[in-house]
């Protein structure tokens, strides 16, 4: 396999299972961490690896180093693996989801990005989502009718602190996130409810499924629902554990433990909350944004230009996400109809929200 976003916390995961599998690992693609990229190097042997930046070359322990974004694409043009996983976050994950496609390889998306801005316009029919949440709405799926999906939230660092505090919350206190260690822009995100805006995109363009939601399950054991037409509602359960759905989208089929069940008497209960607007201001849009899902693009590019505001304390957590509205509801005409035009819709709405 081709693993880019190796020094991730799916990355690392995805490794494991590779391992366990055992999986040839032909291409490895890793931002600044070098020094854990050149231990992933040293146990799997690439025959490839790609760096985010030159000036670190020196420091990658292999002779077939490539950089930055064309160098993951040449990179991917001279690998043999029928499999991609694209663990890279943010806007710059699209490039190389649409040139695996294009070479005809199968896509394990953990890129949600790229499914986000341009979902109209991949070849889902190749991809496989590594998400705990589009796992559990393929693992329910059967043969019945569907009325509707949900999926379910954290709720982020900021679930239970007073709303009259939110706008005095830092970066930092955004990325204490209540159940899990994960990377920075994805828990940012997850403080905000973004996260889960995405991720019911997603879940459009995988399912085709008009009538979606997400709804706060605090402890992140029930991962997903399925509304059926028959009035019957089935839900996944899981440990938190990004293992199963990596094991699943590298191996197919799993017929051996990967996490241990849930003991539901010693859980004892489990919680629901609404989202509310007052708490996830984003959630505002939610509706429009599923009734227009080609402006994911906007979305995206107004929400990665915020955060970073957001981290150079320009702006707080509750700024971020009225500048995504503000530029979302500006761009109301955006409806990319080639993948040039969401490059190109994406350059323009990062200009917009930089200029104010």
């Amino acid at each position: 396999m081709v693993l880019l976003g190796s020094t991730g916390s799916i990355g690392v995961n995805a490794l494991i299972i590779a391992k366990r599998f055992g999986i040839m690992v032909e291409a490895l693609v890793a931002g600044k961490n070098i020094a854990l990229l050149n231990e992933q190097i040293k146990e799997h042997h690439p025959k490839y690896v790609a760096i985010s930046d030159a000036n670190d070359r020196k420091l990658v322990n292999h002779t077939n180093v490539f950089v930055g974004k064309e160098g993951i694409l040449e990179l991917l043009q001279k690998t043999q693996s029928y499999l991609v996983v694209n663990a890279l976050v943010g806007f710059v994950g699209l490039a190389p989801s649409i040139e695996a496609l294009r070479l005809g390889k199968r896509l394990a998306l953990a890129n949600k990005e790229s499914l986000v801005v341009a979902g109209h316009l991949l070849d889902t029919s190749h991809i496989t989502p590594i998400d705990s949440e589009h796992f559990g709405l393929w693992y329910l799926l059967g043969k019945r009718p569907v009325r509707g999906m949900t999926i379910t939230a954290s709720g982020g660092a900021f679930r239970d602190t007073p709303l009259e505090e939110l706008g005095k919350m830092s970066f930092q206190d955004a990325l204490k996130h209540p159940n899990w260690s994960m990377g920075a822009k994805i828990t940012i995100d997850s403080a905000t409810m973004t996260n889960k805006l995405f991720e019911l995109l997603e879940a459009k363009w995988l399912f085709g499924v008009d009538r979606l939601d997400a709804i706060i399950e605090p402890k992140s054991l029930i991962h997903a629902f399925i509304n059926f037409k028959d009035g019957s509602t089935t839900a996944h359960l899981a440990v938190a554990d990004m293992k199963l759905p990596i094991a699943f989208a590298l191996v197919g089929e799993i017929e051996e433990p990967i996490l241990p069940s849930l003991d539901l008497a010693s859980i004892g209960s489990f919680s629901f909350q609404k989202i509310e607007a007052a708490r996830y201001p984003i959630w505002e849009i939610k509706d429009d944004v599923l009734a227009h899902p080609t402006r994911g693009v906007v979305i995206n590019a107004a929400n990665e230009v915020g955060i970073a505001k957001f981290f150079n304390q320009e702006i707080n957590i509750l700024e971020l996400a009225e500048r995504t509205i503000k530029a979302y509801r500006h761009f109301e005409d955006a409806i990319p109809k080639s993948l040039d035009e969401v490059f190109e819709i994406d350059r323009e709405v990062r200009r917009y929200c930089l200029s104010f």
